[in-house]
């Protein structure tokens, strides 16, 4: 099953100093944290704050090509956590047929704020993600959960490149 999530925010890690792009629910339950690179990151804050480019970044080339090609994107999906790594689906529609195209998940956040198109978590991911770590590295992710679930509007935005 599929969860439906927003991106709630992009901040980096108190304690990588890498940054993070932070999902959450629609009822606000579930927070699924998603490192990525720097560039990644940029490309999403980019999107994020509105921000113009005088010249096209990729995913905003990938946007153009995709309309000029009659291809719409319907959702994007983070369904698989496979040693650390998340992995990402992009679903396209074109001429009423349907496209799957795997994707690094930052790749296709990028994507489904340029498109205003769902995001959805497969719920399989949600349970990995939470039941991942080993112990040692339970306590600093018990530590960063509490602290991304009680995150407010002030702290996300905070995001400097």
């Amino acid at each position: 099953m599929e969860v439906e999530m927003k991106i709630r925010g992009l901040m980096m890690d108190p304690m990588t100093n890498m940054p993070i792009v932070v999902l959450k629910d629609m009822s606000g339950e579930s927070v699924l944290p998603i490192w990525v690179g720097i560039y990644e990151a940029n490309a999403i804050a980019l999107e994020i704050e509105k921000v113009t480019t005088p010249r096209p970044m990729t995913h905003d080339l990938i946007k153009v090509l995709l309309l000029g090609l009659g291809a719409t994107i319907k959702k994007v999906v983070v369904n698989e956590l496979k040693e650390e790594t998340f992995y990402a689906v992009i679903w396209l529609e074109r001429e009423g047929k349907s496209i799957s195209v795997d994707s690094r998940p930052s790749d296709a956040l990028a994507l489904a704020l340029r498109h205003d198109c769902p995001i959805f978590v497969e719920d399989g991911v949600l349970r990995t993600s939470r039941n991942s770590a080993t112990v040692s590295e339970k306590v600093n992710n018990d530590e960063l959960k509490k602290w991304l679930e009680n995150l407010n509007d002030e702290d996300l935005g905070r995001y400097k490149m």
